[in-house]
């Protein structure tokens, strides 16, 4: 890699995910040491134990220091903010854990909604009754009604996420872990796995940062 390349970082509660413009790839938290990097690092992290263990080092570059925060509010998460900042307008369902969708107009945030994730819903059901442990299906009719057990868990969990973000008419930028399962569900959708590193590389721009 070129030092004057830039490096990005986003880091969870398990993983350091890297993007230098050539590449992707990810480091376990528990066994990589930040301090093994010299150059600079613009990073965002919602891991309070290991952002205060980088404050320690002046390579590692806080971005989310860099954002006008008065656009969001204040408990809203800084990788959520990052996949917002990444576009003009449209929708952004980020489907990680749990599923965020963001409303973007002209570039302001017009706000948003936290949804329950696959595996929390999955397990909602189960708990409910073992007699609803399915996987969803993605690819059920919605303008249907379900006529098996498999179906109308989906219907229910999926149709009204469906029907929410598609009443917006704008177009969806899809992201998160989940993101290619729910590519099914809105068929003209962007998956954009980067869509966090474009947002930012457009808060650098903002703070005259690169």
């Amino acid at each position: 890699m070129e030092n004057s390349v830039m490096l990005l970082c986003d880091i969870g509660n398990t993983t350091y995910h890297f993007f230098d413009e050539n590449s992707s790839y990810k480091e376990d938290a528990k066994l990589f040491n930040p301090s093994s990097i010299k150059r600079e690092v613009f990073y965002i992290c919602v891991n309070s134990s290991v952002k205060e263990r980088l404050s320690l080092l002046d390579n590692w570059i806080d971005l989310s220091l860099h954002v006008d925060m008065s656009r969001y509010y204040k408990t809203m998460g800084i990788d959520r903010i990052m996949a917002c900042e990444a576009i003009e307008s449209g929708v952004v369902v980020d489907a990680g854990s749990a599923i965020t969708v963001d409303i973007i107009k002209n570039g302001n945030f017009e706000g948003g909604f936290i949804y329950a994730g696959v595996k929390a819903m999955n397990e909602c059901y189960k708990n409910i009754s073992a007699q609803l442990e399915y996987s969803f299906n993605f690819e059920l009719d919605l303008d249907k009604m379900p006529k098996n057990s498999r179906d109308a868990i989906s219907y229910g969990y999926l149709g009204l996420l469906y029907k929410e973000v598609a009443s917006y008419g704008m177009k969806i930028y899809l992201t998160g872990g989940d993101a290619g399962q729910f590519s099914k569900l809105f068929l003209n959708s962007d998956v954009d796995e980067l869509l966090l590193f474009k947002g930012m590389k457009n808060i650098m721009k903002k703070a005259n940062l690169c």
